[in-house]
C-alpha cells in the first residue's frame, strides 16, 4: 500500500508539527515531525534511527508533556518517513443489567 491509498482524508502541514514517538513501556522516545494526519493515521518524518525499536505498538505524543497522545502501530517505512495507524481506543465495559 502506498502513501496515496488513504482510508480517510488527510490534513497536510506545510512545515510539519513537532511531535514525539514513545515506547509503550516508556524506555525510548524519538523526536519527529508530523507531516500529515487523518482520523485513522499519520505520516511522520523521523530524524534519528528507528532501527531496533519495537514499533508494533507505541505512543505518538502530541505535546511535550505527554498529556495529548494516541496509541499507534507502524504500517510502512520509506526512508526517513513512516506511516502509522492509530489504534482504536478500548471502550469501557458497561456493567451488565440484570
Amino acid at each position: 500500500m502506498s502513501f496515496g491509498m488513504r482510508k480517510s482524508e488527510r490534513v497536510r502541514f506545510e512545515r510539519g508539527v513537532q511531535v514525539y514517538m514513545m515506547g509503550i513501556d516508556g524506555t525510548w522516545r524519538r523526536d519527529c515531525q508530523l507531516i500529515d494526519v487523518s482520523q485513522t493515521g499519520a505520516r511522520l518524518c523521523v530524524g534519528s534511527s528507528i532501527e531496533g525499536l519495537d514499533l508494533k505498538e507505541f505512543f505518538l505524543l502530541l505535546s511535550s508533556t505527554g498529556l495529548a497522545y494516541r496509541r499507534c502501530k507502524l504500517i510502512r517505512v520509506m526512508g526517513d518517513e513512516i506511516g502509522i495507524e492509530f489504534l482504536a481506543r478500548e471502550k469501557p465495559k458497561r456493567p451488565s443489567r440484570k
